[in-house]
């Protein structure tokens, strides 16, 4: 292939957003709540060979709405290229309603009359585009009306006229192609001529023919397999991958063998299965990262047989499908492994190498989701406590004028209650900016959570972008029964963040009457580590450059997927922070910075008190939180 493309896989086909009840074991009609994925086959699989490590495209249109710019928004997020995902100004995105009865049983409803997707039109296929990739894959809904099948057509055209790989996944939905009632999606076999004639026009130009005993058959226009495979291939010299389900797979590169016993198998890895909807999307990305690279088919079907296994255990398709590190993993030590859905190791590297949110290099945060000190305060100013939300979104909008004074775009990040800044939380939400949100009961001790211990619960009402931030005055000293005490809470609150998907950061504040040296935070995490807590932030006071040494290297060896390290304040001077921040020079591990008081302190009382108006306060929070960003850029260790 050549090796100057700008692709691997050009995905063209369908794109939609899937809504998965979450009520295991119910009726679709008494399911209650359903969790929101990207859907649509060839969107799973640009997702998953984007994950796997591929460089993949997606070629579609999406609705002028917010369920399409879901759909661009959550490709684009695992890497892969949008430039050709359309925005239809005429058509919905299309919807998909599935649900998870039994092992057997997971009926589904398409919402996909006149959707977006079907209608690319042979307009939208782009020459240098499609010549711009080692390969090209449609998915077999694109077949079913005159529009999509011209559009495939145009594409293959090109595909071929560039010397691109040409990939059919079958993918056979007979209600899409109107062959059974529009409440019947679960069907997935009808047979038809016309569709079989429809895939056969294609079959002669494709490399790879990918597909389930029905859908073979379907393509090859029999109901004995044997008979279909040779159908095909007196059609097609396409490598030809047969899925058997739970037995794994069989790769036909030549003649057809007489007999179904004369199969080579590459055998699956036996799983608990909890949803086998999306697993042929998760199985051919993984084959395709083998095939593409060259590999041999049984390292090919090693990957799509793994794939397969752990979506089959999983909730959703695209986003339970693995990364390459989590695959790898798996794939060394599958046989051990019966429940990937309860592996620690698994379920860790998912969740790190799949996050909804980009890494961060560096953050300013300015943190203002105290409670009880801004009570104080409004107290102390003789002001009514009802005036503190007006005054966070004040402290909003000081950030943000003090970030475009600053230039960091990409780097602001703000730490807000929702006690006291609802208001504000929902001012900067969507915004890309890096919004923390404790969930401690300030100055509790031992450490007690806002809203009882029923965290999960607060968690579905979160939007995904907030971090969880959880402050706990901790010490290894505490009296044994009083530190296991928070411990519990801390791991609680961890599982509950893993379960819904947010990113958790812990704070870690020695007791001020605490014996404290070098070695006192760096302990403190090493005993989290060992409890199984692993955050994707930690909030510090600034150590000793021998302590950041230390804890560099613990993160480096404990959790590398860490993002990283940001500095609190703790109300110390801008000179005391000054020193910290040098302290941390060239330590990659320390982020940024996470001060509030040290910047909004004096400036809020006197608001509160009605000495100064809004546009005071707001300058003279930015100024100090300018201030602080230029020394943090200019740290330097001494």
């Amino acid at each position: 292939m050549n090796k100057h493309k700008q692709f691997d896989i050009i995905c063209l086909g369908r794109a939609a957003v899937d809504f998965y009840g979450q009520q295991i074991g119910s009726r679709l009609e008494d399911m209650s709540s359903f969790a929101k994925y990207l859907g649509g086959s060839s969107a799973n699989i640009a997702y998953g060979t984007a994950r796997l490590g591929l460089k993949s495209a997606m070629l579609t249109r999406v609705g002028d709405e917010h369920m399409g710019r879901f759909v661009r928004e959550e490709l684009a997020r695992a890497g892969v290229d949008t430039s050709q995902v359309l925005t239809d100004a005429d058509h919905l995105t299309g919807l998909v309603i599935l649900g998870i009865k039994d092992r057997e049983t997971f009926p589904l409803i398409f919402y996909r009359h006149d959707c977006a997707d079907m209608a690319l039109t042979k307009a939208d296929i782009n020459r240098e585009f499609i010549a711009s990739s080692h390969s090209l894959l449609l998915t077999g809904t694109h077949l079913s009306t005159q529009t999509t099948y011209a559009a495939c057509r145009q594409a293959i055209d090109y595909a071929k006229d560039a010397g691109s790989k040409v990939i059919l996944d079958i993918d056979y939905r007979p209600v899409l192609w109107g062959l059974t009632g529009l409440g019947e999606g679960e069907n997935r076999f009808v047979s038809s001529a016309n569709v079989t004639s429809h895939l056969q026009t294609i079959l002669p130009d494709c490399d790879l023919i990918v597909g389930t005993e029905e859908e073979i058959n379907i393509a090859g226009g029999c109901d004995d397999i044997i008979a279909s495979l040779n159908n095909i291939r007196q059609l097609s010299t396409a490598t030809i991958v047969l899925k058997l389900g739970p037995l794994g797979c069989t790769v036909l590169d030549g003649e057809i063998p007489a007999t179904e016993q004369d199969f080579h198998l590459y055998c699956g890895v036996q799983v608990e299965v909890l949803n086998v909807l999306g697993a042929g999307d998760a199985f051919i990305s993984g084959f395709l990262r083998g095939w593409l690279a060259g590999e041999p088919f049984e390292r090919c079907a090693a990957y799509a047989n793994a794939c397969g296994a752990l979506v089959v255990s999983r909730h959703g398709c695209a986003p339970a499908i693995p990364s390459a590190q989590e695959l790898d993993d798996y794939l060394e030590r599958a046989q051990t492994v019966p429940r990937p859905d309860r592996d620690t190791r698994l379920n860790y590297l998912h969740r790190v190498t799949s996050r909804h949110q980009a890494p961060r290099q560096e953050l300013c945060v300015l943190a203002f989701d105290h409670r009880k000190q801004f009570y104080d305060m409004a107290t102390e100013a003789d002001a009514d406590p009802k005036r503190i939300p007006a005054l966070k979104q004040l402290l909003v909008k000081a950030t943000e004028r003090g970030a475009a004074r600053a230039g960091i775009e990409g780097k602001v990040g703000v730490l807000i209650d929702d006690t006291y800044g609802q208001d504000a939380l929902n001012d900067v939400t969507g915004r890309g900016w890096w919004i923390g949100r404790p969930v401690e009961l300030p100055s509790s001790r031992p450490l007690e959570l806002e809203g009882g211990r029923n965290i999960s619960e607060r968690l579905k009402t979160w939007p995904r972008e907030h971090v969880v931030k959880c402050l706990v005055f901790y010490h290894l000293d505490d009296p044994v029964p009083l530190r296991l005490q928070q411990e519990r809470q801390v791991q609680e609150l961890y599982q509950a963040c893993i379960g819904s998907g947010h990113e958790f950061l812990l704070e870690i504040i020695p007791p001020k009457d605490c014996h404290q040296d070098d070695n006192t935070i760096v302990n403190s995490m090493k005993r989290f580590y060992n409890l199984g807590i692993f955050p994707d932030w930690w909030k510090l006071p600034s150590p000793s450059r021998t302590a950041w040494q230390q804890i560099s290297d613990l993160i480096a060896s404990r959790d590398p997927h860490c993002r990283g390290v940001v500095l609190l304040g703790l109300d110390a001077s801008q000179e005391a922070l000054r020193q910290g921040f040098n302290q941390s020079a060239g330590f990659e591990i320390c982020k940024g910075f996470a001060v509030g008081r040290t910047l909004f302190g004096p400036p809020a009382l006197q608001w509160l008190k009605g000495e100064i108006d809004d546009q005071q306060l707001i300058e003279k929070v930015s100024d100090n939180y300018l201030t602080l960003i230029g020394y943090w850029r200019e740290r330097n260790a001494k």
